[in-house]
Formats: C-alpha cells, structure tokens, sequence
C-alpha cells in the first residue's frame, strides 16, 4: 500500500469520525446542554456570579419623562361642555435607583432589599422649567376630599363651606413642580388640626424622591433557575390584601429588572407593580434587534386591564360591584386612601374607545403609548424597556355639592410617565462578548460536522483522481487478476 493510499484512506476515516461525533453531538444536544446548565448556574442573585453586581447597582441610566394634560376650557367643562385638553412635556428626570441593604435570606435561597428612588432634573432633555410652567388640572385633594365625605351631610356641608371661603374650586393651576413634588393645599391644611392623618401637602410624587416603596425579597434562583428575581415578598407579606379575589391578590413575576436566561416566545412574564398594587403579565410580540443585540419584545396585551366581561379573571380588581370600570382601566383608590385615582396607559390607549373620546386632545397611538420590555432570550437581560402609565381622576356629580351639578362621569387625564432605559455601550459590549461564546460553545458540533462535510468533498476528490490514474489499491488488485 502507498503513501497516497494511506493518505486517502486516512481523510477517509477522520471524515466519518467528524461526521459521525458531530452529528451525535448535535442529536444529542451536549453543548447546548452544557452552557445552558452553565448560563443557570452564572445568572443567579448570589456572590461573585457574573450577574449580582449590575443587579444591585444598574449600569444603565433610567429617564423618567413626565407628561401634562392641561386643561384649556375649563368654566366650559363645569357647564356641560366636553373638556380640552393639550399635552405639555416632557419634564425628564434622571432615575438613580441602586439597591441598599442587601442581605441573604433562608439560608442564601432569598436575597431582600430595598430599592430607594432619586430624581434630578434634565433641563436639557425637557421642554420648559419646572418652576415656571403652569398647568391647569382637576383639584385632586378637594376631589378626594369631596369623596370622602360625600357619605354624611354635615361633614359634606362643612366642606362645601370651606371650599367657598378658601376659593377652592373643582380645578387648579400649579407649576409643573407643585404638582409633581408637592405644595401646601388651602382644603387640607384646613382639615389637618382636626384630623392629623391628612397630610398638608399633595403631590403626584410627593415623598417618593430619595424614598422606597417596601422590603422587597427575591428568590435567587440557584435552586430553579425559572425564579431567578422572582419577588417571594413585599413588605413581608407573599401576598396582598386589597382586591377582592385570591388571584388578583397574588404576588407573581420579578420587579421588571431582572428575568430567568433561556427565554420562551410562548411564556408570559409577570411583573409585580408597587405603583399599580398589582401584578400584571406581558407576552410575546416581535424580534428586534437593540445595539446589534437580538432581543424578545414583551407588551402588556389588552387582556390585562380588559373589562369583567372580555377578561372574567379581572372581576377581582373591582373594588366593589359597582365600581368594576370598562376596558383600559384600573382604579387603585384602594392603595390610594381612598381617592378616586384610576390608572391606565397613556391616552387611554388599548382602553374603549368612550373614554379617549370624551376628552378633546388625546389621540391613542401605538408607537408612543405601548408598554414594552426587550429582553434579550439567551441571558434575560433586558436591553430596551418603556414603561408607560397614565394617573387619571374619576370625577361625577356629587351630592352636597354645587360645583359638581353639571359633571357627568368623566375619567379625567391628568398625567402619564414614561420610564425609559437602554442598555449602556460597556455593558452592550459585554454581553456580545457573552453571547458570542455561547454560539461558538453551543455550534461547536456544528463546525464538527461542517469540517467533516469538506474532509469528505476532499476524500471523493482524491478517489476521483486516483481511479483516473488507475492507482486505486482496488481498481489495481482487479488488474492483477
């Protein structure tokens, strides 16, 4: 046999070996199954894992953008007339919001911390001064004030009163910053002596600069990596006591900062939210692509804050038969002292069509009134968020009230945010790094088999040429014969 001979019979062999360990590996799925384990095992909420540091303290800056509605006809609207309304904004905040007094809990499963929330006016991200900028909206304390009492005919009377000699009416004008941060109300300072539980001062954020909503305790998914920053508690409890149903009560999903690696199209997210008292879920939409990084985007459907009629399961958000509203709304007067706060997306968006329709200027639009979460599916990292939320005011007729004898029930806008993130450079640069080991890791079979496919082009080609040449061991053997 020549040394061709053996050339070509060992071409010969290394391709079938590559070919048939490559394949193997791919049927088998070996390192796929080896750094998915190893991806469960990185991304967990513990010491020294590659992950913990940018949970505590998150690279990526957060905006907050807070967007007006003020009201231009105001004498009109108390007369019968259908309210205008234009948007004013943005007012754009820097959002720092790193974790403090992180600690491992049963026996290192739990981790609890406490997430406090600091804001800094972007002048140049906004569209005009805080401190300057008016704008006309409901009175929300008399509103809710006028709610609370409503109920008795002295107290409401007392009210009444207090309202005319303080010339307090059913709208206000205030700087951007009162009614964000807060400013001292003529109605409830005058409420206060007799009852001090009511605060002087209202705000939309009043208190929540430099503040925290609870303890919060995650899972820390090194025993299931499905729980990875899934919230066990809130304030101690696992679950809340406000609706009126078992599951409306639950806790589920993360806080939306963190999400489990190895991402589903066909799952749902869930999120727990302080500011809506609830938890809500998130599905699948699209493929898109953030900084050259591949990511699932997440939105909330219309089935979440849809009617006791579209979505049964919603019945137990109604904090009473009579209060269930329509489709697009959540009314949160239960975490809210009892005012008449309703919450939706902006402009009412994937809400019935009457309630945008009843207020002149709002025009619900997809591109800029959707929630969304884009997260990346390898590592769950999210790389896109925009959490957008609308505060409105249930304003009626209320007995023992004059100024309320022309109002129809109205779910009144009177401010949406739009909490913005992307993911930084560095951080973007680290998980391309990141995932581009896990495809090399992950293909590694694949390059296996494709080496093996020319090895075999080669060994064909070789046999080819030397039948030609008649120096084929078998070809020769049989001239021999």
């Amino acid at each position: 046999m020549t040394r061709r001979s053996c050339a070509i019979y060992g071409v010969g062999i290394v391709c079938a070996s590559l070919l048939v360990i490559g394949i193997s590996l791919i049927v088998a799925q070996v390192f796929q199954t080896l750094i998915h384990n190893r991806l469960k095992k990185e991304i967990t909420l513990t010491e020294g894992s590659r992950v913990f540091e940018t949970w505590k303290n998150p690279p990526p800056p957060v905006f907050m953008q807070y967007f007006f509605f003020n009201v231009t006809n105001p004498d009109d609207f108390l007369d019968g007339a259908k309210p205008i309304v234009s948007q004013v904004g943005p007012y754009t905040y820097r959002e720092y919001r790193a974790k403090e007094n992180v600690t491992f809990v049963d026996n290192g499963t739990r981790v609890s911390a406490y997430q406090p929330k600091t804001f800094v006016f972007l002048p140049e991200r906004s569209v005009g001064d805080p401190d300057d900028d008016m704008i006309t909206t409901i009175n929300i304390p008399a509103v809710a004030v006028m709610n609370k009492v409503k109920d008795s005919f002295w107290k409401s009377s007392m009210v009444s009163i207090w309202m005319n000699s303080l010339n307090v009416g059913m709208f206000m004008t205030r700087s951007v910053n009162e009614l964000l941060w807060g400013f001292k109300d003529p109605l409830l300072s005058r409420i206060h002596p007799m009852n001090p539980e009511i605060d002087e001062y209202f705000g939309l954020m009043y208190k929540k600069n430099g503040s925290n909503d609870g303890e919060f305790v995650y899972h820390t998914g090194e025993a299931d990596f499905m729980d990875y920053g899934r919230v066990a508690t809130f304030k101690g409890e696992s679950k809340l006591s406000l609706w009126t149903s078992e599951q409306s009560n639950m806790i589920n999903g993360t806080d939306g900062s963190a999400f489990h690696p190895l991402l589903s199209k066909t799952e749902r997210l869930y999120i727990f939210s302080p500011d809506l008292c609830r938890s809500i879920f998130m599905e699948f939409e699209k493929d898109v692509k953030v900084k050259g990084l591949p990511a699932y985007r997440f939105t909330p459907p219309r089935d979440v804050l849809a009617s006791k009629e579209e979505n049964p399961a919603n019945e137990g958000f109604c904090v009473s038969p009579k209060e269930c509203l329509g489709t697009g709304l959540l009314k949160v007067s239960v975490c809210r002292k009892g005012a008449p706060v309703v919450t939706s997306f902006p402009h009412f968006y994937l809400g019935d069509e009457k309630y945008s329709n009843a207020i002149e200027g709002l025009d619900p639009v997809r591109e800029h009134h959707q929630t969304y979460l884009d997260l990346n599916p390898t590592t769950g990292v999210p790389i896109r968020a925009s959490k957008r939320a609308q505060i409105n005011i249930l304003i009626n007729r209320i007995s023992g009230f004059p100024k309320t004898k022309s109002l129809n029930e109205t779910i009144f806008p009177v401010m949406f945010i739009n909490e913005t993130v992307v993911i930084d450079d560095v951080s973007a640069a680290k998980l391309h790094k990141l995932l581009l080991m896990v495809s090399l890791v992950s293909n590694f079979p694949l390059v296996l088999v494709g080496l093996g496919a020319i090895l075999l082009l080669v060994f064909i080609g070789l046999i080819v040429c030397e039948y030609r040449i008649g120096t084929v061991p078998i070809s020769f053997s049989m001239r021999r014969h």
